[in-house]
Order: structure tokens, then C-alpha cells, then sequence
């Protein structure tokens, strides 16, 4: 079946077979910042002016929507179109190479979370709490940067662009030797001493 004609969930299926190790890490860290976006983050308090008691109650990464969490829905979802598009061998360059791109994604993901412990939704006057689903969301993002580092150095060759030659990928510190041309041993010299060719007092 050709690649055009198969369903979604098959693309996934070939895809994620078709993955390296290390993409895969990439592609469940990316899954699992996601994930976290839907677990509670914050926690809210209000005031119930009727019977004067104050209610706790919390809500997820899109309760409170930000620029910190449009971010890193953007970084996740596009870590994960990145890796499915290299799955099928899709060709395209990135600047640095795939490696770098996840690893600046799931740094920028985890600051960005960690800035948010400072600058949280508004409260009402009331303090908002940071919940149990925040800190997967950090240790999600430090494992999609974790990831990224591991595909830079697998050293994965790049699907080449139409009409380019395959390259294959060497790792830079690979120590490159040049072999030395093998010298002609030199038959050992006659016993007396004398040199083959050279005239002796018996020869005149």
C-alpha cells in the first residue's frame, strides 16, 4: 500500500516503527509535555460571598492561557511533527541539525515553565498555587532537551533533498589516522662485509 493511501492511525503505527531509539525518546517526551498540559497546574481559591467560605479548586495549562503555554503547546506539537515527517523520510534541512532543534525546544520549554512559577494567573486577590501536573510538565520538558542531546550524538544522517547525494554522517571526534606507506626491507648485508657491486683488490 502506497504511503499516500494509508490511514492515519497505520502512518502512526509504520512511523513510530520506523523511528530510532532515540527519536522515540524524543517523540514520548514531546507526548507526555503534552499530556501534562491537560493535569491540573494551578491551584485557584474563591470566595463565596453567601456563606463567607473560601473554595480551592484548580485547573489545567488551558484554564489560564498565556503566552508560556501557547509556547509549549507550539514547541511539543511541532517536536512531534518534526520526528513523524523524519519517520517517513521526509527531506529538509535544519539549521544544526535535528538534535539541536529538540534540544533548544525542550530547553525553551522547561524556562519557560520555570518563568511561569513567577508570573502566575491572577488570583482575585486570592494566592494561586502551583499543582502536581506543573512539575510533570517541567521534567517533561528536561527530558525532550535530554532527548534532542541523544539524537546529536547518534550522528543520523539527514534524508538527502531531491536530486543530492546521500551523505553519510561521521562522528566529529572520530580520530582519523593516515596509514603510513610500508618501507622495502633492506636484505641484510653479507657476512664478510663487503657491499654487492662494490670492487675488491682481487678483482684488478
Amino acid at each position: 500500500m502506497a504511503q499516500g493511501a494509508q490511514t492515519f492511525p497505520a502512518r502512526i503505527a509504520s512511523g513510530w516503527r520506523a523511528m530510532a531509539p532515540e527519536q522515540r525518546l524524543a517523540a514520548v517526551a514531546a507526548l507526555g509535555l503534552l499530556i501534562t498540559m491537560f493535569f491540573p497546574w494551578y491551584g485557584l481559591q474563591s470566595l463565596n460571598r453567601k456563606t463567607g467560605e473560601i473554595h480551592s479548586h484548580s485547573i489545567n495549562a488551558f484554564g489560564d492561557v498565556s503566552f508560556v503555554e501557547a509556547a509549549v503547546f507550539l514547541v511539543a506539537a511541532g517536536v512531534i511533527v518534526l520526528l513523524f515527517a523524519r519517520a517517513e523520510r521526509r527531506a529538509f534541512h535544519l539549521p544544526g541539525g535535528d538534535g539541536m532543534i529538540v534540544t533548544i525546544a525542550g530547553g525553551w520549554a522547561a524556562l519557560l515553565i520555570f518563568y511561569r512559577v513567577f508570573d502566575r494567573p491572577d488570583g482575585g486577590g486570592y494566592p494561586v498555587g502551583i499543582e502536581w501536573g506543573f512539575f510533570l510538565a517541567f521534567i517533561a520538558a528536561g527530558g525532550l532537551a535530554f532527548a534532542g542531546w541523544r539524537i546529536r550524538q547518534a550522528h543520523r544522517p539527514e534524508p538527502p533533498l531531491p536530486g543530492e547525494a546521500p551523505t553519510r554522517s561521521v562522528p566529529p571526534d572520530a580520530a582519523r589516522t593516515e596509514v603510513a606507506p610500508r618501507r622495502r626491507r633492506q636484505p641484510p648485508p653479507p657476512p664478510d662485509g663487503s657491499i654487492e657491486g662494490q670492487l675488491t683488490f682481487d678483482d684488478n
